[in-house]
């Protein structure tokens, strides 16, 4: 978990695109965001309101991946086409 901290805390208020893998480095979930740090932070906030499939995709959290983009556009587009590409299991 210091490791997930560390990445949360070091990812920039840009838009772009994030990446969830887990411990055996599959890629789980692709995402896009106005402000990756809060976006990104937002899935280790406690809070009840998170689905049960938002709740099971935190536990095999392990490792962060994000890419910065100029616009909140360029990431809905960026986030498309890498989802259509890796089609990761919690898309």
């Amino acid at each position: 978990m210091e490791h997930l901290k560390l990445i949360l805390t070091n990812l920039p208020t840009s838009p772009g695109v994030y990446q969830f893998y887990n411990k055996d480095g599959k890629l789980l979930y692709i995402g896009k965001a106005k402000n990756l740090k809060s976006r990104v932070g937002s899935y280790f906030a406690s809070s009840n309101s998170n689905s049960f499939k938002t709740r099971k995709l935190d536990k095999q959290i392990y490792d962060i991946k994000h890419i910065v983009v100029e616009t909140e556009a360029d990431a809905l587009l960026l986030e498309n086409n890498l989802i259509k590409q890796y089609q990761p299991k919690y898309n």
